[in-house]
């Protein structure tokens, strides 16, 4: 086989695209041309048509090729040079015919200019896979005879051999994608940036996708009714002979070829399904389950290192504790103030916590400010407000009666059993897994996902912990 693309597409072809040559204005126009013949029965259109709506599209995005075509009448000299670079003998994008007819000018995308076109999109926006798709199309030929008899080599072997290999392919890009996503997220050090990681990831298509690849479309639903049709198909004389007649023919090869070529697809398609198919599974479990734990580390390291908001509200409540410990804090504070400031039963504050500046500022001069004394419907008003602030309805302790009750006298509870009717349940759910090795529990993560209001959990198990530990 010829690997030598430029035997068959011009020397020039990708010039265009070159830096220093308007790359950008060149593939933006040849994409806008592309997208005109949308609503074409073909790839050809008058050249006048063609010329008219590129000229549009230059004057709605201001295109200039140089520092003098500034005037909005000069779109159509822009169109028409732009035309005459894509039908250039050495672009090979487009091509110009005339009508028999007519002897009209048509333009035509040649099927080089069409690939690039296809290419420079798929770029732009990569098309959604539906993995799952790809099995139930192997499951659902191969059961219905009726679609591949009339030709068992095209329509069953070939078609089953594209889809198991699509499927592998995409399954590899995506393998791919989760780890070019690992690098991102270890590059990155700020908390926005992490989060913002982490939502991409959790909201992305392929997260949803991969859930109904291991459920509703798992592979081990199908495989044996798979594999077991193949080998009656091969094992039935009269349908290979049809299979390797077709394939000859198909793939212009002879017989014996044909016969060894079938055997090599036949073969792949089951170590796919068998093997390769388990194996590239296993590979993007182990790197999603390897994204999470870099993530929440990351994000761990970046809140307890960072000099951002958080780290400034410790500051302040080390100098609360400070201020507590020489005894002249809340002495001017009222009695059902007092119970919103439990710092000492703050379990969240360690010294690892903790930041302190390298930096002592000094006091260089005095500085007077006026207060303001609130006035005693302010005053009630501003405790309310706070009150409410304060409250927390997902806090460990509440999260430890919730836990409680829902486990009763068992020793584990399932993520099944847990309520999911509302937001408000999920979130509780969550919290209590945040909780759970303050409060006596313990978790393990199980195979598989729930999917509630929108979002996809990993199913796991809630146990007591043994006393003692």
């Amino acid at each position: 086989m010829d690997r030598n693309i430029f035997n068959r597409i011009p020397l020039g072809f990708f010039n265009l695209l070159s830096s220093g040559s308007d790359n950008i204005i060149n593939a933006g126009c040849l994409l806008e041309i592309y997208s005109l013949y949308d609503r074409e029965v073909s790839y050809r259109i008058s050249r006048r048509q063609l010329r008219d709506s590129l000229a549009l599209y230059i004057m709605e995005n201001n295109i200039k090729l140089s520092d003098e075509e500034d005037d909005d009448e000069k779109s159509s000299d822009v169109a028409n040079y732009i035309i005459r670079k894509f039908t250039d003998a050495d672009c090979g994008w487009l091509t110009e015919e005339v009508d028999d007819a007519t002897y009209e000018k048509y333009i035509v995308m040649t099927e080089a200019g069409i690939a690039l076109s296809e290419f420079l999109l798929s770029i732009e926006k990569p098309e959604k896979v539906e993995y799952a798709a790809y099995i139930y199309n192997i499951y659902n030929t191969l059961m219905n005879s009726e679609q591949w008899k009339s030709d068992p080599y095209v329509n069953a072997v070939k078609y089953v051999y594209n889809n198991a290999k699509a499927l592998a392919n995409s399954l590899k890009r995506l393998s791919t994608f989760i780890r070019k996503k690992i690098e991102e997220l270890d590059k990155a050090n700020k908390l926005d940036k992490l989060t913002e990681h982490l939502m991409e990831y959790c909201d992305g298509e392929f997260i949803r996708e991969y859930a109904r690849l291991t459920k509703q479309q798992n592979i081990h639903m199908y495989r044996g009714c798979i594999r077991s049709k193949l080998n009656e198909i091969i094992n039935d004389m009269e349908i290979y002979d049809l299979i390797v007649t077709g394939c000859a023919i198909e793939e212009d090869i002879s017989e014996y070829d044909a016969d060894m070529f079938v055997m090599e697809m036949i073969d792949n398609t089951k170590r796919f399904l068998n093997e390769d198919y388990d194996r590239i599974m296993k590979d993007i479990k182990h790197k999603i389950n390897m994204y999470i734990h870099i993530a929440v580390g990351r994000i761990r390291f970046v809140r307890n290192s960072g000099k951002d908001a958080q780290g400034n509200v410790e500051q302040v409540l080390k100098l609360l504790r400070k201020s507590i410990d020489e005894g002249n804090l809340f002495e001017e504070l009222p009695t059902e103030m007092l119970k919103l400031y439990k710092i000492d039963n703050n379990e969240y504050i360690d010294r690892a916590s903790l930041w302190t500046p390298r930096r002592n500022r000094s006091v260089k001069k005095a500085v007077t400010t006026e207060t303001e004394v609130l006035t005693e419907d302010d005053r009630l008003t501003a405790i309310s407000e706070l009150q409410k602030e304060a409250y927390n309805p997902y806090s460990k302790k509440k999260m430890k009666t919730y836990l409680d009750k829902q486990m009763g006298n068992r020793t584990e509870i399932d993520s099944l059993e847990l309520p999911l009717s509302c937001k408000e349940e999920l979130l509780a759910d969550i919290s209590a897994v945040a909780f759970c090795e303050e409060n006596g529990y313990e978790v393990s993560v199980e195979d598989g996902y729930i999917e509630a209001h929108d979002m996809i959990l990993r199913k796991f198990k809630i146990r007591r912990k043994p006393h003692g530990i």
